[in-house]
């Protein structure tokens, strides 16, 4: 299964392959030590496989917010910070009064121990996938699961109360979620060879099919990105308005005007393009600041 990480600016940063049926939160972090774009993110968003215990306290010990789209929030435990603490109205998310207790003293008796383990993570000493995968399996009697566990469940218990009290951060959450099916979407329909079917049996060539995809869909997007600049600079020039926000709803996963089964030359291949203007006269310093803290990564399968 291919397994990509998209950026908040729409294109595919990186890609690789998992085994079919594994836990996939186990890739989250995993992909995004090995990025070695410009792009350095600070939240990281997923579906509801990317959300379990030992992933948050990971992503938080590496200093990454992850904010994943949690669809069976009901079930989940919320964890209070001492036997003694009730709330008036939410209390009922707590459960039982006294208990589902953070265990501060073991946090802190091995918070040592955590940061060398999260240090030897980024430093690639050992894997995080590797890591991940031994802390879901390991013995509720290991020290290090059972840190890994109170400090995941405290970011949870945080986050969910964040996600539950915070519309816009509900709605954040939801975009990028859906910016990443939609590149599903769109990287489908421009690897359409073969109808999207990887007939070769060498996982080398596999993986190839799919990066060179990957980079084809991010051309396209980029091609997609130009073409809308230029349209917007035309009525800009004549002495149109634009509002910012008008263009927060316009995406680069455009097809209508590709031909994708059109002229394919090859005697252009060495013409220098001429060199594109990025820029718009557009004040985006309101959108902007609204989604400062939403930069980052979606992940998509």
């Amino acid at each position: 299964m291919a397994y990509h990480h998209i950026s908040d600016t729409y294109i595919a940063l990186f890609t690789h392959f998992i085994r079919c049926g594994v836990w996939e939160a186990v890739y989250i972090i995993e992909g995004l030590l090995k990025n070695t774009s410009e792009v350095k993110p600070t939240t990281v968003h997923a579906d509801t496989q990317g959300q379990n215990v030992p992933v948050f306290a990971l992503a938080h010990l590496l200093g990454f917010d992850l904010m994943p789209r949690i669809r069976n929030w009901k079930g989940l435990t919320f964890y209070r910070p001492s036997k003694r603490c009730e709330h008036v109205h939410i209390d009922s998310l707590f459960g039982e009064a006294g208990k589902n207790v953070i265990d501060w003293d073991l946090i802190e008796s091995q918070f040592r121990h955590l940061m060398k383990v999260a240090v030897s993570v980024r430093e690639g000493a050992i894997s995080s996938a590797t890591l991940l995968k031994r802390l879901r399996s390991g013995s509720h009697k290991n020290s290090t699961y059972t840190a890994f566990r109170e400090v995941g469940r405290v970011i949870r218990t945080v986050q969910l109360l964040r996600y539950l009290s915070d519309a816009p951060l509900r709605r954040r959450v939801t975009a990028a979620t859906n910016k990443v099916e939609s590149f599903n979407r769109f990287s489908q329909w421009v690897g359409f060879g073969n109808q999207g079917v990887l007939a070769d049996n060498d996982p080398v060539e596999q993986e190839k099919a799919m990066k060179f995809n990957a980079l084809l869909t991010n051309a396209v997007i980029f091609h997609n990105a130009l073409d809308i600049a230029e349209t917007i600079r035309q009525p800009l020039e004549e002495g149109w308005e634009i509002d910012p926000e008008d263009l927060a709803h316009i995406s680069p996963y455009l097809t209508e005007h590709i031909k994708r089964f059109g002229e394919y030359s090859t005697h252009e291949l060495g013409i220098q393009p001429k060199a594109y203007d990025p820029k718009l006269d557009v004040d985006f310093t309101q959108l902007r600041d609204q989604n400062l803290r939403a930069e980052g990564f979606g992940t998509a399968a």
